[in-house]
């Protein structure tokens, strides 16, 4: 589906077709040669390694590798689902590819926060740090507000349910086309069709109920502020100029709160950059490094 979408928009002709590893419990995709310099993506909540795909896509000079982050997709759950699970998680699956140099870390969305806390704690271990919409304020704060409490009892009431029927209410197709209408911002039809296939296609690919609802309790109490005087690699930030979860003006404060950071905006975009504008995203990402 995503070299199709590539094809269509004409950002490139070159489809990659990455290849499935598994570690332990972990799923993940590679994409390019292992000689070249390496690029760990971390997807955003509920997303899976095919939201990246676009942006793997149009980096075909790297080695990428993009995993299913615990609890969803086809990766496993963790014992416990916070920051402090997700970023020993990352570490051991960078180590356990004995990578010869450092990667590039990048993270997305929810991404964002478990990249963010892992740099903090283990600087050494990567060279660059790319967060593409990063959560930089506090969920409850933001102008979606409102859709944010809105969603706390959505999870709240799922974890209520007996499973069979949890998981339905958790996957309706009419929640999903909310979230996917209200953060798309592209006219583009082709554009707007893709990222509605795509959500209904993987936005419900949890493992468990529990691991959901733990996932989502960390996405919303924590962001990258929280890490941020603690990161000392050059960092990029790629942020869409009408991004709702975190407006502009919240990402502009976040960049001066690093040591060593870089602010790339996106025009006319929001928080799916990595659906509307992958080539832009990679573009700023190619600059970068």
């Amino acid at each position: 589906m995503g070299g199709f979408f590539v094809e269509l928009v004409g950002y490139t002709s070159n489809h990659m077709t990455p290849t499935q590893h598994t570690i332990k419990s972990t799923a993940y995709w590679t994409y390019g040669d292992k000689i070249l310099a390496p690029i760990i993506m971390v997807h955003g909540f509920r997303g899976t390694h095919h939201g990246l795909d676009l942006i793997a896509q149009q980096l075909p000079g790297q080695y990428i590798i993009v995993p299913d982050v615990p609890g969803f997709g086809e990766s496993g759950p963790l014992k416990k689902h916070d920051i402090e699970h997700y970023v020993q998680w990352l570490h051991d699956f960078i180590t356990h590819h004995k990578l010869s140099q450092p990667p590039v870390l990048l993270g997305h969305s929810f991404g964002s926060i478990i990249c963010a806390a892992y740099a903090a704690k283990y600087p050494k271990t990567i060279s660059k740090l790319v967060l593409v919409n990063p959560i930089g304020a506090p969920a409850l704060e933001g102008p979606r507000a409102l859709l944010t409490k809105l969603a706390l009892f959505y999870y709240w009431s799922g974890r209520k349910l007996p499973e069979k029927a949890a998981r339905k209410w958790l996957s309706l197709k009419p929640a999903v086309a909310m979230v996917t209408i209200t953060m798309t911002k592209s006219r583009d039809k082709h554009v707007r069709k893709y990222v509605h296939s795509q959500h209904y296609q993987y936005f419900s690919l949890f493992h468990d109920l529990q691991s959901l609802s733990e996932s989502f309790s960390t996405s919303v109490n924590h962001n990258v502020r929280e890490f941020v005087h603690d990161i000392s690699v050059p960092t990029l930030l790629v942020v869409g100029e009408k991004d709702d979860i975190t407006p502009l003006a919240k990402q502009e404060e976040l960049v001066r709160l690093f040591p060593n950071a870089q602010l790339h905006v996106i025009k006319s975009v929001g928080h799916l950059t990595h659906y509307e504008t992958p080539d832009q995203v990679a573009a700023s990402i190619k600059d970068f490094i």
